[in-house]
């Protein structure tokens, strides 16, 4: 296990990113990391079993891995530059088949906080068992994002959560009306979530519209700016006490071979003595 320390007064700095595969975006997840410098990296479709990541090049960078891997499908993990402790890998309690849920103690003194990441189902098509399967994982995940609550730590629960939570999250929301990550259902687990007493990090800090973290690959919906918000930190109390930033970083979808998403970052201040 690998063990990096930084200054205890700097703030940590944790990311989201669904990669849409660690091997076809190796170079571009790679050169992020060299710029950005996250201190956490939370990442979702990573589309391989344990086995297959490209663990030698993150450890090259002093990151710590965490992987719940799945051939070709799915898939998160979390690399940090602080040892990792308390590895869960699925959601406690829930027998899923799919790899989506990976969680662990940040061990960073008294930084150190609880982190998830998490690949939501999509839900489409509507109608099907997959939106009910996507509605059941949600009331899952705040039954365990409840019992978190308990232990009154620092949690950040970040990752695609594949819900559009409001209209100007959206370039257009007429033309989402049909899917699953806009409908009525899904925003209003997504409310729930936050009604527990978490924190939406970047709605903590920001009001604007128009800004997005996924633009799919067709009709050159990221040169329309034809995007939305998806991709989302929530923070316990003791997290939220201490958010200092957050912000989408675009850049990376107008690289070449670039995912669809982007990295979604905030900072957490060491807590006040």
């Amino acid at each position: 296990m690998l063990s990096q320390s930084k200054h205890g007064a700097d703030p940590m700095k944790i990311a989201t990113w669904n990669v849409n595969s660690i091997k076809a975006r190796l170079p571009n997840v790679l050169a992020w990391l060299d710029a950005a410098k996250p201190d956490v990296l939370l990442m979702q479709e990573i589309k391989t079993v344990a086995d297959g990541f490209p663990t030698m090049e993150f450890e090259s960078r002093g990151y710590n891995l965490a992987i719940h891997g799945q051939k070709t499908y799915n898939g998160v993990a979390i690399a940090s530059i602080f040892r990792l402790d308390d590895v869960r890998r699925g959601l406690p309690g829930y027998e899923d088949p799919q790899a989506r849920f990976i969680e662990a103690w940040i061990d960073a003194g008294d930084r150190g906080c609880r982190v998830a990441s998490i690949y939501l189902p999509n839900g489409n098509p509507l109608g099907t068992e997959k939106f009910v399967y996507k509605l059941d994982w949600m009331e899952r995940l705040i039954a365990h994002a409840r019992k978190l609550l308990k232990d009154e730590e620092a949690v950040v629960l970040g990752g695609d959560y594949n819900v559009i939570p409001e209209d100007r999250d959206c370039h257009d929301p007429k033309a989402w009306a049909g899917d699953a990550l806009f409908q009525p259902e899904s925003r209003a687990a997504f409310r729930k979530l936050l009604h527990l007493g978490y924190t939406e990090a970047f709605r903590a800090l920001h009001d604007e519209p128009l800004a997005y973290s996924f633009w799919n690959y067709q009709a050159r919906a990221f040169e329309r700016d034809a995007g939305i918000r998806i991709d989302h930190l929530l923070l316990s109390p003791q997290a939220a006490d201490r958010l200092t930033a957050c912000q989408i970083d675009k850049a990376p979808r107008a690289e070449e071979h670039a995912s669809d998403h982007v990295p979604v970052w905030c900072s957490l201040a060491a807590p006040e003595r």
